[in-house]
């Protein structure tokens, strides 16, 4: 499991709208780079992230060879009901990582 880094207030009042922030460790290796002994080092970065938010998708975003290492994400989300916010990152040879926090709207 990569370490994740994850900022979500744990309450809110209805309407409000509350950032959402993500980081997550991962080398991101974009399959084009020489290693120490010349070989091409293989690909293997997130290809895809996803955020629900009570089972709805509220923000998704799709990564290309060319993100940064540890890719740090930052969006906005309106409560509307107290529940889980889960965020799902997926990438190449099988990674994926899911995280869950709770809301509680009042």
């Amino acid at each position: 499991m990569a370490r994740v880094l994850i900022n979500i207030p744990a309450a809110a009042r209805r309407g409000e709208i509350i950032p959402i922030r993500t980081l997550i460790q991962h080398t991101m290796e974009t399959g084009y780079r020489p290693g120490a002994d010349g070989e091409v080092l293989p690909r293997d970065i997130i290809r895809r992230f996803t955020c629900t938010y009570d089972g709805e998708e509220v923000f998704s975003a799709e990564f290309s060879p060319a993100i940064a290492a540890n890719p740090f994400l930052s969006f906005t989300l309106v409560t509307t009901n107290s529940g889980p916010v889960v965020l799902r990152w997926e990438g190449d040879n099988g990674f994926a990582q899911t995280e869950t926090r709770e809301i509680t709207v009042a």
